[in-house]
């Protein structure tokens, strides 16, 4: 697996996965096979080889001749590796900044937040970048956009984001013409 600068994020998912973390913890401490690990974990076997195919999968693991050890050298050289910058979603605001850091990448959503307060400014966001301000647009000119903020395995859909920018009060929804409010306007953003 090639190193790149979203190895360390690539890690933790890796080892947030609680058996996953439980097998790479027994061959951090000695175990070099899979029943091993299993043991030393006290997880299922079937469970320990899923775990050591993902962590082998994911970089995290090596196996050779002497079994199983964790790949050391990508954890060091993900260490030393400068963070990349953050992104600035142009808000001004740093509490803002760092909200849409965590639930927006690359241009889509990753999930939306769970707190309401959190969830309006992240769709109010979204709302700025997908509309302008008293534009008429028909419902697929509305869908476009919204979709683009979408994954493949979107925690959240385009048909969602719309109803949550319609009952948010981000755009208003009327004969099947979608407009976004004025006062949405960026100065309203209070949180």
């Amino acid at each position: 697996m090639n190193s790149t600068p979203s190895d360390a994020p690539d890690l933790v998912r890796l080892l947030a996965d609680a058996t996953r973390a439980r097998v790479f913890a027994a061959v951090t401490l000695g175990a070099r096979t899979t029943t091993e690990a299993a043991e030393d974990a006290g997880v299922r076997p079937k469970d320990a080889v899923q775990a050591v195919r993902r962590l082998l999968d994911g970089g995290a693991l090596v196996q050779d001749e002497a079994g199983l050890a964790v790949a050391y050298a990508r954890f060091c050289d993900t260490a030393r590796r400068p963070a990349a910058p953050a992104v600035d979603h142009g808000t001004g605001d740093a509490a803002t900044e760092a909200l849409l850091g965590t639930f927006v990448r690359d241009g889509r959503l990753v999930r939306l937040p769970a707190r309401w307060d959190r969830k309006r400014q992240v769709l109010r966001h979204v709302a700025e970048r997908s509309f302008d301000l008293d534009v008429a647009y028909p419902e697929r000119a509305v869908n476009e956009p919204l979709a683009a903020w979408c994954d493949d395995d979107p925690p959240v859909d385009h048909v969602t984001l719309r109803r949550y920018l319609v009952d948010l009060g981000h755009l208003d929804r009327h004969d099947g013409v979608y407009r976004r409010r004025a006062d949405d306007a960026p100065a309203a953003l209070t949180g």
